[in-house]
């Protein structure tokens, strides 16, 4: 293998990194979050420091020296070539053949009639029959007890796999039947895991198995003229294989009958620099452009504001400490928080309360309930149902998750 060109300061991408055990080893398994490349990059921990020279000012000539002096490790000049290369053939480095890929991408993307069911007979079935007893299965089991509600105008939905949390999503979706089916607009706000950008548009529609949901490109033109065109879509391409719009989604589609509607899918990046007070998010243009805009093309219509988020994710499984008894009813407690300002409809509440803490428990949630919030204006919510669920398989990693249904 051989580096493509400008590969004398290598730049690693942002890229999703996995502990791994390797041939009896520690290790990292290295993908890229916008699968360009169909495969990924295996590198020994021991090597791991190697990756932070990867910052686009260390000369590759010098990387050797670099890690000798830094941390004391003695690296042959063939083994970090081959790590290179093997970034480069990747696509995990921030280069030409990167952007040419990336390029090729997006163009086919914004080709393609629509944007595919990514997670179909993987995280679901992809056979609507299939599909549709899966779901009234869910509805039928945890929320006989669950009436629709007449009114309404948003719901805090999981995004968790049905697997695990599909009884919050029958309890929340039982709530909002009404409200799914009565809308005639619903825009989407989910987690983006993985991209940078705080917010990010796409003009394709979602498809599920029951059919497509069209994008309404008229409102999704709107947002974009107050985010500015090239920010709105930067990340355009985390949208083919992000979960948390999906598989909230396909339960929207069910609980409409197969019957579509015009969805505006948005989704919303880390609010570290908020929850660390770096910045704050009442004074962000982005965000406070993407509140505007979204009221703008809510008018005159029967708008249902959905946020697709989990709660906490703690443990081992994350990167924190194993969950003992008592770190579990701590969990519970601070959740419950989270959980009293979303139903108060107090988005900067929320917001404060992930950051009293320093989002030490991942509520991935955050952005697009705090969104969702700005959006509503003034909202009351009840909680239709709230719980653990398990993230490793010694139950020390806890996900938690919950469903909201606003007035």
């Amino acid at each position: 293998m051989s580096l493509s060109s400008a590969h004398g300061y290598p730049r690693l991408r942002p890229v999703d990194a996995r502990p791994i055990s390797h041939g009896g080893m520690p290790a990292y398994l290295l993908r890229d979050p916008l699968r360009l490349a169909e495969h990924g990059v295996v590198i020994a921990q021991q090597l791991a420091p190697a990756l932070l020279l990867c910052d686009g000012a260390t000369h590759r000539g010098a990387m050797r020296a670099e890690l000798r002096a830094r941390y004391g490790l003695q690296v042959d000049e063939e083994v970090l070539d081959e790590l290179l290369a093997a970034l480069d053939e990747a696509l995990l480095l921030d280069n030409e053949r990167f952007a040419a890929a990336r390029g090729a991408v997006v163009t086919a993307y914004r080709a393609a009639p629509y944007r595919p069911a990514a997670l179909a007979d993987q995280a679901y079935p992809a056979d609507p029959a299939e599909l549709r007893a899966l779901l009234d299965g869910y509805l039928a089991s945890a929320a006989p007890d669950v009436t629709p509600a007449a009114s309404g105008r948003g719901v805090f939905s999981p995004h968790i796999d049905y697997q695990r949390g599909g009884h919050i999503y029958a309890r929340v979706w039982q709530r909002a039947a009404e409200l799914a089916r009565q809308a005639e607009l619903v825009v989407l706000l989910g987690t983006d895991h993985y991209g940078p950008e705080p917010i990010t548009l796409t003009r394709q529609s979602y498809a599920t198995p029951y059919g497509l949901l069209p994008t309404d490109h008229a409102a999704v033109d709107e947002l974009a003229a107050a985010l500015g065109e090239e920010a709105a879509f930067a990340g355009e391409l985390f949208h083919r294989g992000e979960h948390a719009i999906e598989l909230v989604a396909v339960w929207l589609h069910h609980m409409r009958g197969g019957v579509p509607v015009p969805l505006v899918p948005i989704l919303t990046g880390s609010f570290v620099r908020f929850t660390q007070g770096r910045a704050s998010a009442a004074d962000d243009a982005a965000l406070e452009g993407l509140v505007a805009a979204i009221g703008r093309i809510s008018a005159g219509r029967r708008t249902l504001i959905v946020a697709s988020g989990d709660l906490s994710h703690v443990g081992p499984a994350f990167g924190g400490r194993a969950l003992g008894a008592a770190a579990k009813a701590r969990l519970h407690a601070e959740d419950q928080g989270v959980i009293a300002r979303l139903c108060a409809g107090d988005a900067a509440g929320l917001l404060a309360e992930v950051a009293s803490i320093a989002d030490q428990n991942n509520v991935c949630g955050l952005p697009p309930g705090y969104l969702a919030l700005r959006a509503l204006g003034s909202a009351r919510g009840e909680l239709l149902g709230y719980d653990h669920c398990p993230a490793d398989e010694q139950d020390t990693s806890v996900v938690s998750v919950a469903g909201v249904v606003w007035e």
